[in-house]
């Protein structure tokens, strides 16, 4: 059993905000040609934006918690 909290967590935590702000920031950028196409599509667009950065999230906190990546 675990004894208490390990390097991986803080350093994944920043990580991931860094990892995440960073996203953002593409999508950010990426919105510019984004904002050219018709609301319809702009929509589903940002809908799988907003989602898929959560697609490496479990196995990224698995890593945290265990040190192995699945």
């Amino acid at each position: 059993m675990r004894e208490g909290p390990t390097w991986r967590i803080p350093v994944g935590i920043l990580g991931l905000l860094a990892g995440l702000a960073l996203y953002a920031l593409a999508v950010m950028w990426g919105s510019q040609w984004i904002s050219q196409f018709p609301v319809a599509l702009q929509a589903p667009i940002y809908l799988v934006l907003g989602v898929a950065w959560l697609l490496p999230l479990r196995r990224f906190l698995i890593w945290m918690e265990t040190g192995r990546w699945g």
